[in-house]
């Protein structure tokens, strides 16, 4: 296996042309691939075309990725790759979105919208689980399937270790699928504004409301609703591709 020193060595030479070191870049990362595209199996695609498209995600990764970004190469592979798979299941309309589904997600809508104009802001995940007699990452799933606006995530402590990152709260069969999804997300905050990220971080990491962010902020409670929806239509477009 490479190092990291290793790896940005050969990811100079492959931007340069290098086929040879495209194939040991290929080959060292293999597991990387096979781990990311098995969260897209039973999906109509067959397991080699998947594996294909994890190549050519992974290839337009060494190609865009930049040293002064200052993250492993890993870090940024990882939502090139995703996002290459996903390009292709949407585009070629293998994901279907069953009709309860998109039912529920209307219901669940209403039921957001009722509750914002009760409480002037948004219910987290937890209270539309309630609401809905379902556990949390049915919400997520239902309310992401159908691109509606929505907190997808439960809050915990910023910078605490001992704390859950915010993509931990989705469910996944291992830890790689679990690492996968946290540094996709993480991919994706990391690119947002500065006023943005802080609003990230107080309503998802110090669990305020929208009103004591306004406050804190310095903007009326309607704006950070606005800013948080496009937040999350920022971040259900990164980790889409």
């Amino acid at each position: 296996m490479l190092d990291e020193r290793d790896t940005i060595r050969y990811v100079r030479l492959a931007k340069q042309g290098d086929n040879a070191a495209k194939e040991t870049l290929l080959e060292n990362n293999t597991c990387l691939l096979k781990s990311i595209l098995r969260r897209y199996l039973n999906k109509g695609v067959e397991y080699d075309d998947l594996y294909q498209l994890a190549c050519m995600g992974f290839l337009k990764a060494i190609s865009g990725f930049d040293e002064s970004f200052g993250v492993r190469f890993s870090t940024y592979a990882v939502p090139m790759i995703a996002g290459e798979i996903k390009r292709f299941l949407r585009d070629d309309g293998s994901v279907k979105v069953s009709r309860a589904m998109k039912q529920s997600a209307k219901e669940m809508n209403r039921f957001i919208e009722h509750y914002a104009s009760e409480h002037g802001e948004q219910p987290s995940v937890k209270e539309i689980a309630a609401a809905f007699s379902m556990d949390e990452g049915e919400v997520v799933f239902t309310l992401g399937s159908s691109k509606m606006p929505v907190s997808l995530y439960e809050q915990g402590d910023y910078k605490d270790e001992k704390s859950p990152e915010l993509c931990e709260k989705l469910p996944s069969e291992d830890n790689q699928e679990e690492m996968i999804e946290r540094m996709i997300l993480k991919s994706a905050i990391e690119k947002l504004p500065e006023r943005e990220r802080k609003i990230v971080f107080l309503r998802y990491f110090r669990d305020m409301t929208q009103s004591e962010v306004a406050r804190r902020i310095g903007v009326s409670q309607v704006q950070i609703s606005r800013i948080e929806n496009k937040i999350m239509q920022q971040f259900r477009h990164e980790l889409s591709g």
